[in-house]
Order: C-alpha cells, then structure tokens, then sequence
C-alpha cells in the first residue's frame, strides 16, 4: 500500500498542461507508439499534437483512470478493477504492447515532476510515485496475462 503522501498532488482536475504534456512527450520521444492512433499518428508537430482533439480525448481518459487510481489508493479492489479495464481493452481491442505502460507512467512522472517542481522535491514524494508508476505496471501486465497476451522479445515488462 502507497503511503498517504502519494496523494499530495490534486489529479482531480488535472491542469491541460500536465494531461497533454504527457502524452505528447510520450509520442514524440517514442513515435512508434503512435502507430496504434489512427487519429494522430501522423502527425509529428507537438503543438499540432496539442491541438488535436482525439489526443485531447485520449489525455482525458488517461487522467481519469490515474484520478481514480489515486482517490481509491486504499481501496485495491478499486484500483485493480480500474487497472484490469485499462490492460483489457489495450490488449484485446487496441493490440497495444504492454512495456509502453511503463514508457508512459514513467513519461507522466517527469512531466509532473517538471510542472510541480516543488512538490516532487522530497526523497519521499518521489517514491511515493514510484510505487505508484509500479502499481500501475504490475496491474497491467497482470491484466494483459490474465488475456492471454504473449510478450514478444522487445517487451520490457
């Protein structure tokens, strides 16, 4: 279980700046992964990336499930419902490779680190979101196994 403090940061209502920046980063240092988005997979262009309102769609949906993640940290059923609907429907109807799970966790902790620098800025803060990054792996792979999902070679999950 997280310790309290890992809710230290308010994802209610997650700034635009935080819920694009991510995923942004996300496909334009790993652009491979956006060969999954038929919408925007095109596109190479941040800031038409920003504009877009399929990815906007999508950056709300991922904030929503790390929202509720975070407001039921202490309730694991919650939370690993939450995270087995997520790794289903990657697996089965989108066909995505679970490792960029961990790419994209590990992408939403810098681009949050970056915009609530002060925040971020104790040991134990930091591994408080940590383990949160590892949760949501270790939910998710779980879920892509449980669909029967074979890990190719390149998966670093």
């Amino acid at each position: 279980m997280l310790p309290c403090v890992c809710v230290c940061l308010d994802f209610t209502l997650p700034s635009l700046f935080v819920s694009l920046s991510a995923p942004c980063r996300f496909f334009v240092n790993f652009p491979l992964a956006k060969q999954y988005f038929s919408q925007f997979k095109h596109m190479e262009d941040p800031l038409e990336m920003e504009r877009s309102p399929q990815l906007r769609k999508h950056a709300r949906r991922i904030m929503g499930a790390i929202n509720s993640v975070v407001e039921n940290i202490y309730d694991s059923e919650k939370v690993s419902s939450v995270l087995a609907l997520v790794g289903k429907a990657h697996a089965v109807k989108h066909k995505v490779e679970p490792f960029y799970f961990k790419i994209l966790t590990g992408v939403m902790l810098e681009v949050l680190a970056e915009e609530y620098a002060n925040e971020f800025a104790t040991p134990e803060v930091q591994r408080a979101w940590a383990k949160m990054k590892s949760l949501i792996c270790i939910h998710v792979t779980a879920a892509y196994k449980e669909v029967g999902w074979v890990q190719y070679p390149n998966s670093t999950m």
